[in-house]
């Protein structure tokens, strides 16, 4: 006889083998007795399921759960509002795969809709948001904070966006009920749209109140910043991880020095092999993607928290201990940014120390970072990297930031090619100087050994390079700037007591740390560059005159290797050797003088200097040189007449050879795996001569597209 209690019995047994047919579906491919998993999430669905294509699941996350080494996570269209933690690792064969189902329509922000405002009066809306919203991390309490980072003024690590852009926070409701332009903002007219925040402690709630400029906030996209993080792991080692696809955006994140936990919107929290490609990432309150540090509890933010030790030393500390807690090749680093579209990042698109090391930055579009100038500090850039051990930055677009690209101590074997650079500087002409400290350049490279690599790239801002370091060899450039801070910016800034930086360098291509050393400066190459001096915008000319800082930039403005003129041929400084027979000779300066300089076969236009112990220098007095980069609809040109000016195949081909090592570290200018480097292929990967032209391209028109 059929029962209910049979029924009972009966209909839970018919579910799960429905189920498990169900679940059947998901696998895609056997390879011996492993399965690999195939989850489907789709943010419409109306119900999540159990992660088949029939029956998604509704949320990233339940996939982040279960998925392991060898699964694709496959998400539809869709706005997810969620905070995905991966939880377990792939391997170096089988990474774990979350891919968007098409090309940046799947969204994971940090960010939740706000429909609930009240005018107040006049423009300056209210909005109360029940502080249950935040969970254990409240934007709108939490400070922008940390080593490195200069409060100008309280920032906190939330943000208020309407139709993706977001508004500036001002300190006080008066500020909201009177704007004013923020003159050093790269997008000035917008700049009145602002917002503040204060806490009603009765009701347990943010109130946040802002001024739309005349717009109706409940009939536009409003959103808050409500989730510190996107896409990251809590817990480190979650390596092997490919990100695919996505658009992310809009996470609280925090300020990510070198000395602390370093965050970001999206990153690997401190493991190895990651991919993260043909994703936009924008809208990061501080950082887009960390490669970074994890945390050290007794050596967070030390210089901050404890005041006693300069922040110079506990970075030294910090980078101590994690060699001796498991910083090595084996299990840190290797990962592959490629293709992304990362913008609008209030400290930097990507940063990182330490846990970038070894990895690949390549066809990236880079582009206005910092450009609300809302934070400022010694840690912005469209990159911003401490430690790039072996690190490849090639054929990305670097634009409109407040500095391009900053490595930061141990640039040690990183090669930095085929990019393109211009616009990143800030964007006021009339500076003051307080604004002198950040003025910005394409590559910034500070107080590390080398061998650090810069070829074939494209650099047209103001300021090219700031060279406050030693060990860069310069080749096959079109160099539209100048080179700054050479010979000075490498100490503490002490008033009266000596405060040189000692930093690290390594064993070559690993982490271990062979020794600590000053800048003495010097020890860098120039071969085959083209250099054209640009019209000297009155603003610039102007911080000459006022702004110039012998402790950390000359601030110079004129193109070429002239501010190297000082510097000693190898010869020069060899002799100071001659007759040594150690602890027997006369103490003299000799370990302490600045390193030797080596240039050849560049070219020089519109009055770019050369240095006067260049003997091959192409300088060309004649002629005008047009330099000018224009942008239409999205594509850009170079348009110049250079090439019909300079020497035909009259250089020589570059080389490890010819280069050899920088000097501290005994490193060769080599590849990754040690194996030589010649300078054969140019900008687009074309083949160079025997006897190459000068400069990026080996040929060239009068109009390059880009």
């Amino acid at each position: 006889m059929f029962t209910v209690a049979a029924a009972f019995c009966f209909f839970p047994a018919v579910f799960a083998v429905r189920a498990w047919a169900k679940l059947k579906t998901v696998f895609t491919k056997r390879e011996g007795e492993n399965f690999f998993m195939t989850y489907y999430v789709d943010a419409n669905t109306k119900r999540s399921g159990n992660g088949s294509k029939d029956y998604p699941f509704k949320r990233i996350g339940e996939a982040a759960n279960i998925a392991v080494a060898g699964d694709e996570i496959l998400v539809m269209p869709g706005t997810y509002r969620e905070y995905v933690n991966p939880k377990n690792a792939g391997t170096e064969d089988k990474q774990i795969v979350y891919r968007s189902a098409e090309m940046r329509k799947a969204v994971i922000t940090g960010a939740e809709v706000v429909k609930n405002w009240s005018n107040i009066g006049g423009d300056v809306w209210l909005a109360r948001i029940p502080n249950g919203v935040f969970g254990d991390y409240n934007p709108y309490t939490t400070m922008v904070s940390g080593d490195w980072f200069i409060a100008f003024f309280s920032a906190h690590t939330g943000e208020v966006f309407m139709n993706d852009k977001s508004l500036y926070e001002v300190t006080s409701l008066d500020a909201v009920k009177n704007p004013e332009f923020q003159n050093i903002s790269w997008d000035k007219a917008f700049s009145k749209h602002c917002w503040y925040t204060e806490q009603d402690e009765k009701t347990n709630e943010t109130l946040i109140y802002a001024n739309f400029q005349g717009k109706d906030p409940n009939k536009e996209n409003v959103e808050i910043s409500v989730r510190e993080n996107c896409f990251y792991p809590s817990k480190e080692g979650v390596g092997h991880i490919t990100l695919s696809g996505f658009t992310v955006c809009k996470a609280a994140t925090q300020w990510a020095p070198p000395t602390a936990y370093q965050e970001g919107m999206v990153g690997p929290h401190w493991s190895k092999g990651w991919v993260i490609e043909d994703c936009e990432i924008s809208h990061s309150k501080c950082s887009g993607i960390s490669l970074g540090k994890y945390k050290q509890p007794n050596n967070d933010n030390k210089w901050l928290k404890w005041k006693y030790k300069d922040g110079t030393q506990t970075e030294r500390d910090n980078i101590c201990q994690a060699q001796i807690e498991g910083w090595t090749k084996e299990n840190i680093g290797s990962h592959i940014i490629r293709r992304c579209d990362i913008h609008d990042c209030g400290q930097t698109g990507i940063v990182g120390h330490l846990g970038g090391v070894f990895s690949i930055i390549e066809d990236n579009h880079i582009h206005h970072i910092n450009n609300k100038q809302n934070l400022a500090g010694a840690e912005i850039g469209g990159i911003k990297m401490h430690a790039a051990i072996d690190v490849i930055i090639r054929r990305n677009h670097f634009h409109h930031c407040t500095r391009g690209l900053w490595l930061d101590w141990q640039a040690q074997g990183t090669r930095v090619t085929q990019n393109l650079f211009h616009h990143n500087c800030l964007a006021v002409d009339d500076l003051t100087k307080e604004h002198c400290v950040g003025l910005g350049e394409d590559i910034f490279i500070e107080v590390s050994h080398g061998p650090t690599l810069v070829d074939n790239n494209i650099l047209l801002s103001d300021h090219a390079i700031k060279l406050a370091t030693q060990g860069v060899a310069v080749v096959h450039n079109l160099i539209g700037g100048s080179f700054t801070a050479v010979g000075c910016g490498v100490n503490n800034g002490a008033l009266t007591q000596k405060s040189p930086r000692y930093t690290p360098y390594h064993v070559p291509h690993r982490t271990e740390i062979m020794g600590f050393m000053t800048i003495l400066h010097g020890d860098c190459r120039f071969y085959n560059n083209i250099f054209i001096q640009q019209p000297i915008r009155p603003f610039m000319q102007k911080l000459m005159d006022d702004c110039t800082n012998k402790e950390w930039s000359d601030n110079n403005i004129i193109c070429g290797t002239v501010p190297y003129e000082s510097y000693p041929t190898f010869e020069e400084w060899d002799k100071q050797f001659e007759g040594y027979c150690g602890m027997g000779s006369e103490p003299s300066d000799r370990y302490y003088n600045p390193l030797p300089v080596y240039a050849g076969g560049n070219a020089f236009f519109n009055g770019a200097k050369a240095m006067t112990k260049e003997s091959d220098a192409f300088v060309d007095t004649e002629h005008k040189i047009k330099l000018e980069l224009v942008e239409k609809n999205g594509k850009y040109s170079l348009e110049t007449n250079v090439y019909d000016y300079l020497p035909k195949n009259s250089a020589q081909t570059i080389s490890t050879k010819v280069l050899g090592m920088a000097f501290e570290p005994e490193e060769m200018y080599e590849n990754p795996d040690g194996s030589p480097i010649v300078f054969n292929q140019d900008y687009w990967g074309n083949e160079r001569a025997i006897n190459p032209m000068i400069g990026p391209f080996e040929s060239a028109s009068s109009k390059i597209e880009f």
